[in-house]
C-alpha cells in the first residue's frame, strides 16, 4: 500500500516535523493540504506554506498552501472545503500543529494557556470534526483513512504534569482525542492513532528554547518514516499510541544512524511523556 494520489491535510505542515512527513508522501504522489500559519518569511522560524510547497512539489507531489489559523472554525471549514476543492477530498489528516511553553502554573499567562489549549487539544478536535464528512466518504470509497495525531502516550503520573501542568493538558487533550475517537469512528472504518518521538527532534522551533543542543537530537525524517508506516497500514489498525523507534524497529529498521543529527551519537536528550 502506498499514498499515491491520496490527500493529506496536514496542520502545523510549513516546517519542521510537518513538512517531514508531507515530504515523505510527496515521494509516493501524494496531494498535501498545507494548513500553517506562516506566510511571510522570519529569520529566527524559516518556512513558510510556499517554500513548503515547493519542496512537496519537488519531492513528487502536489501541495495546496493554505494560510490557515486552526482556532478558527471558519478558517478550517473553508481551508477543507477547497481541498476538496481541489484535490476531490480527503483521505489522511495529521494533526501536527502544536505550541509548546514549558512554564510552571506561576509563568504561564492565561493568554499562553488559552493559545496551547486552543492549538493542541481544541484545534485537534476541530480540524478532525470538520474533516470527518470527507473521511467518512473516503472509507466508503475503500481508500483506507487515517487520522494521526502528534501527540504523546496518556500516562497519568504526576512527574509529567507538575513541572509545566497548562502544557501537558494540552498534549494530552490531543491524545485524548486518538483515545476517544479511535472507538468512535472505527465503525466508520477510520483509523485514528498517535505518534510520538522518544528523543528530542532537531527543529527550528527546539532551536529557540534555551540550553538544547541540537547534536544530541534526531531529525524530523525519524517521524515521517514512523507516520509513513502507520499511514500506510489498514485502517483496522487503530487507538494506537506509537513511539516513533519501537515502531520502526518493529518493522524491521535497524539502522538508526541515519537519524540522528550527529552522526556516532549515543545519548539523545530524551522527549517528553515516555516512560
Amino acid at each position: 500500500m502506498t499514498l499515491k494520489a491520496k490527500t493529506l491535510f496536514i496542520t502545523g505542515a510549513s516546517r519542521g516535523i510537518g513538512l517531514a512527513i508531507a515530504k515523505r508522501a510527496a515521494a509516493d504522489g501524494a496531494n498535501i493540504v498545507i494548513a500553517a500559519k506562516t506566510t511571510e518569511p522570519n529569520p529566527k522560524l524559516p518556512g513558510t506554506i510556499y517554500t513548503a510547497a515547493k519542496e512537496i512539489e519537488a519531492a513528487g507531489g502536489r501541495a495546496l498552501p493554505l494560510a490557515v489559523d486552526i482556532r478558527e472554525e471558519a478558517a478550517v471549514l473553508a481551508a477543507v472545503a477547497k481541498a476538496v476543492e481541489t484535490f476531490g477530498g480527503i483521505d489522511i489528516l495529521v494533526n501536527n500543529a502544536s505550541a509548546i511553553s514549558m512554564t510552571d502554573t506561576e509563568h504561564t499567562p492565561m493568554k499562553r494557556y488559552d493559545l496551547m489549549n486552543g492549538i493542541n487539544a481544541r484545534g485537534t478536535y476541530l480540524c478532525t470534526q470538520a474533516c470527518l464528512p470527507e473521511l467518512k466518504k473516503s472509507a466508503a470509497a475503500g481508500r483506507n483513512p487515517h487520522v494521526l495525531n502528534m501527540s504523546p502516550p496518556l500516562s497519568m503520573k504526576q512527574h509529567w504534569f507538575a513541572p509545566h501542568t497548562a502544557y501537558t493538558m494540552a498534549k494530552y487533550g490531543m491524545s485524548m482525542c486518538t483515545l476517544g475517537q479511535s472507538g468512535e469512528f472505527k465503525k466508520y472504518g477510520i483509523a485514528v492513532n498517535s505518534l510520538w518521538p522518544r528523543t528530542a527532534i532537531a527543529t527550528a522551533a527546539l532551536q529557540m528554547i534555551p540550553g538544547v543542543d541540537l547534536d544530541l537530537c534526531r531529525k524530523p525524517e525519524i517521524l515521517a518514516d514512523a507516520a509513513y508506516l502507520i499511514l500506510t497500514s489498514p485502517s483496522s489498525n487503530c487507538g494506537n499510541f506509537y513511539i516513533d523507534d519501537a515502531l520502526l524497529a518493529a518493522r524491521g529498521v535497524k539502522d538508526f544512524e541515519q537519524y540522528a543529527v550527529k552522526p556516532g551519537t549515543q545519548h539523545f536528550i530524551p522527549d517528553f511523556f515516555v516512560d
